[in-house]
């Protein structure tokens, strides 16, 4: 051997590459994860986690419409309009899903809101058990839509303003009050 050539360790230099091999491709997989939202932390309020899912049931975009929740003596009006009037396409999505919810709230099925908000919102089990007593009517706008439910029961009217106070509070920015 020379004097002034180290030895040459191929082990060492086997061992080093693969160790940084190793952390390159967990780097690059990391990295792949959190850009296809894999590794995005989940929301951190009810109100983040209902705009972040909302596509999971709504078919239009929450930040270009607006839920509007009147209760009313007789029970309450859920409208949802875009915030652009002239976004006809947001207009068709608002009306076809709003269209579909009254036909599933009048046959009991609420699962569509309590998939979004939670299976414990309030007033929804007294909805889904009392189809008869509450009329649930669809009407086109020309911004979006509405569903107007109306009772005669001070129980479900209760029930109505309770679950309208719900998706008021998990909407957040989403909705507004009238």
């Amino acid at each position: 051997m020379s004097g002034n050539t180290p030895p040459s360790h191929p082990r060492r230099n086997l061992l080093l590459v693969a160790g940084i091999s190793f952390l390159l491709a967990v780097v690059a997989i990391l990295g792949i994860l959190f850009w296809v939202g894999w590794l995005t932390p989940p929301p951190t309020n009810q109100q983040a986690m209902v705009h972040n899912m909302g596509h999971q049931v709504m078919p239009f975009d929450l930040s270009q419409t607006t839920h509007i929740f009147e209760m009313t003596d007789s029970g309450g009006i859920q409208q949802v309009i875009a915030k652009d009037p002239g976004d006809k396409a947001q207009i068709s999505l608002i009306q076809q899903h709003l269209q579909h919810e009254a036909m599933r709230f009048g046959t009991g099925d609420f699962s569509d809101p309590t998939s979004l908000h939670g299976a414990e919102m309030p007033g929804v089990k007294e909805l889904a058990g009392s189809t008869t007593q509450v009329k649930i009517e669809y009407t086109t706008l020309p911004n979006g839509a509405q569903i107007t439910f109306t009772t005669q029961d001070l129980h479900l009217i209760t029930a109505i303003h309770r679950w309208f106070g719900a998706q008021l509070s998990d909407h957040g920015s989403d909705a507004t009050y009238r």
